[in-house]
């Protein structure tokens, strides 16, 4: 009782206490809580129609993309510039993805796994020959193949090594099936679209009528161009209307950057050069001299390795080619400069021949206890094919088939290195003629070789090239870092860095409408760091220096304006406007010159420029070389009009005035109006019109593309 009595003494104490570690507790929730909503909203890679997508899921498809197309192409890797239009690639049909599936749920639209076991029995989806299970004798999609694959990829579970190479087969299959799903999906929503738009007898006669109806008229013609600008005067009430009549060309769904930059690209010194040259010319010394080429080649450091083996002109950079053919054997260039490639190259013709592009062989591999043991047992079967014997017996007592293979030039002619034996071995072949032998020594055995077919002859060089870049030294990029720092430090506002851009040598670059979706800024590689900058700076803002490029490009870059979402204002657009608004009053001058005018000839006599003007058709608008614009308003009025009537009003065009008279009208010979086919015709362009549909709902996805935060 007496401790009951000091709490409640203390009631209001230990209550603080106990709320103050409550608090506490549910403080540090809040805060844990919050701190992981902020990672997963850093790892929020885009967003459409509120599904959220991180980088990991996004990676997990670029990679599965990947993997299909190495396999399809044969490839082991991607450029980064073919890296960039993967990811896009990958981005634009998960955004179409998800808008159709969207749509196909509000609409019950579905394509079920029946329909996908139904399309794969019938083979005929064009992405199924795409698939490993074509039959190569029908040519077509073969189901059972696939079945087949299937229940051994799930009986190969236990066994490694077979897993691996039916897991990539797998991998692909799956891949495709995703695609089959979403391509027909879509279809399906295509064609609802498409069939809202219905085609008629009515409208199939007015579009035959549109497209084969010919007019001859005689124009007239007054161009805008006749008056001088300078001579309309616009205000800003007259801007202002114009804007609101057209301000839903300037509507703008995505933000977007102005910036101003300067791009120094670091280059090679005069002294840089001359070093480069010096051992260029060191190096066309000794080969001229009799060097051994592969030495030279290798101590030059040429980007274009020496392998000894002659090869077709395709295997040489085209400015090598291009020293070819007017070289002798033995010759060697001076240095000389490929400015498209920026190096400095020489050549020596060390041999030119005509030999089979392929040749075919066969040939039995020979090995022993030991190399004597194998050198003896080659001399044997050598001799007995040359006195004779029967190629193909004597490799089976060998336990080997010696079946023909074909060798050709573009197999080994690009190989960026070449060992003595792969050498000898080459030369072997191209050597020798049809039903020649060789019996050829290498450490481990010997080879007997015979060249059974040679076709395609062709001329093939021997060349030793060294092609060396024109680098900068460190001490040139040192130099141009220091200068270039100092113009950043120095300027620290857009006015300074245009004001002073000129004393540095450098130049201010403007750029407007830069998206984030964009892989680079100002065309140069390795600007991510910049471009995140970008858009998260504020307008005025002057970046850091950048190093970017090829490790050759130094950038600073300033924020003049953000563009957001909504509509472009007045201000940002006004050219645009003042020039509808000019061409406006220079209509209504010539459309009051030419008042009362009721032929050609009054019009003739007001000013207007007369032309004869054939075979105008609704469907495609006519030019007009007076006036040098394209003219759809114009052949819009000719084909209301009637033959022999004069045109009732002042046509507005977009390079011109135009009144005009009718003198011929016919329908073009040889065609005839074909209703089920013009209907067809009518019923493809809806098709068109639907799947343009989709842009629109691209438009009301609430897209968010956050990828340039990331790759």
């Amino acid at each position: 009782m007496a401790a009951l009595g000091k709490i409640r003494k203390r009631g209001v104490a230990l209550v603080c206490i106990i709320g103050l570690g409550l608090f506490a507790f549910i403080a540090e929730e809040a805060f844990r809580s919050c701190e992981a909503t902020k990672n997963q909203q850093r790892q929020q890679i885009g967003e459409v129609l509120g599904n959220k997508i991180n980088v990991q899921e996004f990676q997990a498809l670029v990679d599965e993309y990947q993997d299909v197309l190495k396999m399809t192409q044969n490839r082991d890797n991607f450029t980064e510039e073919e890296l960039n239009q993967i990811k896009d690639e990958v981005w634009n049909s998960y955004i179409n993805e998800q808008i159709i599936k969207s749509e196909a749920e509000k609409l019950g639209l579905t394509v079920t796994d029946e329909e996908l076991q139904n399309m794969f029995k019938e083979g005929t989806n064009p992405m199924l020959m795409q698939s490993p299970f074509v039959n190569q004798q029908t040519g077509r999609f073969d189901v059972t193949m696939l079945t087949k694959f299937l229940d051994d990829y799930k009986k190969a579970a236990g066994n490694p090594q077979l897993a691996e190479s039916y897991q990539t087969i797998f991998k692909y299959w799956q891949f495709l099936e995703k695609q089959i799903r979403q391509q027909t999906l879509a279809q399906k929503y295509q064609a609802l679209m498409a069939n809202c738009l219905f085609s008629n007898p009515v409208s199939a006669k007015m579009a035959f009528d549109g497209q084969n109806e010919e007019a001859d008229i005689q124009l007239a013609s007054i161009a805008y161009n006749s008056i001088n600008d300078n001579d309309i005067k616009v205000d800003e009430k007259e801007l202002k209307a114009k804007y609101d009549e057209e301000k839903e060309m300037f509507k703008q769904d995505v933000e977007t950057r102005d910036i101003k930059y300067v791009d120094f690209q670091v280059v090679a010194s005069a002294a840089d050069r001359e070093a480069l040259m010096k051992t260029m010319v060191d190096a066309s010394n000794k080969l001229q001299s009799g060097a051994v080429p592969a030495e030279v080649v290798r101590k030059a450091q040429s980007q274009f390795p020496y392998t000894g083996i002659a090869a077709t002109k395709r295997a040489y950079p085209s400015d090598i080619v291009a020293k070819l053919d007017s070289m002798s054997v033995g010759q060697t260039t001076a240095p000389f400069e490929t400015k498209s490639d920026n190096t400095l190259n020489v050549v020596k013709l060390i041999s030119k021949t005509q030999m089979p592009d392929s040749i075919e062989y066969r040939q039995i591999q020979v090995s022993g206890a030991t190399v004597d043991a194998a050198r003896k047992t080659a001399d044997s079967i050598y001799n007995a094919v040359k006195a004779g014997g029967d190629f193909e017996a004597i490799a089976q007592k060998y336990g080997q088939t010696a079946q023909k293979q074909w060798l050709t030039s573009a197999m080994y002619e690009n190989a960026t290195t070449m060992d003595e034996d792969s050498k000898n071995y080459l030369n072997a072949i191209n050597g020798l003629g049809v039903n020649e032998l060789k019996n050829l020594e290498f450490a481990q055995g010997n080879i007997i070789l015979q060249v059974t077919a040679r076709k395609a002859m062709v001329d093939k060089y021997d060349v030793a090239v060294i092609k060396h870049t024109i680098d900068f030294s460190k001490n040139t990029y040192s130099e141009a870092y220091n200068k270039f720092s100092q113009y950043v430090s120095e300027n620290k506002t857009i006015e300074d860095l245009e004001k002073n851009a000129a004393k540095f040598g450098f130049t201010v670059t403007p750029r407007k409408d830069l998206f984030n979706s964009e892989h680079n800024v100002a065309g140069l590689r390795a600007t991510r760091e910049t471009m995140k900058w970008i858009f998260d700076a504020k307008a005025g803002d002057v970046s850091p220096l950048y190093e970017c490029g090829n490790n050759d490009h130094l950038l600073v870059v300033a924020l003049t304006k953000i563009n957001p979402v909504g509509y472009r204002a007045l201000g940002s657009v006004q050219d645009v406007v003042k020039a509808e608004v000019i061409r406006d009053k220079k209509f209504e001058q010539i459309k009051q010159k030419l008042a009362g005018v009721a032929d050609i000839a009054a019009a003739q006599a007001k000013g207007a420029k007369i032309d004869s003007v054939n075979q105008i058709t609704f469907t495609a608008p006519v030019f007009v070389q007076s006036t040098g614009a394209s003219e759809p308003a114009l052949a819009g009025a000719v084909a209301a009009a009637k033959a022999g009537d004069f045109s009732k009003a002042i046509v507005k065009g977009n390079g011109g005035a135009y009144l005009f008279k009718v003198l011929k009208k016919s329908t073009r010979e040889g065609v005839k109006f074909d209703e089920k086919a013009v209907e067809q015709q009518l019923q493809m362009q809806a098709s068109q019109a639907a799947r343009l549909f989709i842009q629109e709902l691209y438009q009301k996805a609430g897209v968010v593309d956050n990828r340039y935060l990331f790759f």
